[in-house]
């Protein structure tokens, strides 16, 4: 087997779409409302699902975590350290929520976090000066 890609089961499919596609810059082709929303960013697939159309698919119910959730992030890189905090002050101006302002890490890395609409947890960070 070979990772193909991840998705994220969505509550909220128009409000997660506009923040993928308008926050982050993600090429999303497809209505707001529909069911699933495929793309490729930089060769990973990328997926959100609506969480009901799921359900009704599988014939199972799930737990979902509330709030900001620390399951798992997606990790974002840019060019340079500079790029950590434009790429940041960017997405909080245009509604991320800030988990994490930008900091230059022990090991190197500027990174800073940030989270989604419905709290899953993105890191933009860059090990380059």
């Amino acid at each position: 087997m070979k990772l193909d890609g991840f998705g994220i089961f969505v509550k909220d499919m128009p409000t997660m779409v506009r923040f993928y596609r308008d926050v982050l810059g993600f090429e999303i082709k497809e209505e707001e409302n529909t069911t699933n929303v495929y793309l490729v960013k930089d060769g990973t697939l990328f997926l959100l699902y609506r969480r009901t159309d799921f359900e009704q698919m599988t014939e199972s119910k799930f737990n979902y975590a509330h709030g900001t959730n620390g399951h798992f992030e997606i990790a974002l890189s840019v060019d340079n350290y500079d790029a950590v905090d434009k790429a940041y002050n960017d997405a909080i101006s245009k509604g991320a929520t800030s988990v994490m302002k930008p900091n230059t890490e022990p090991w190197g890395q500027r990174t800073c976090y940030i989270s989604d609409p419905e709290g899953n947890l993105i890191e933009i960070g860059s090990f380059i000066k």
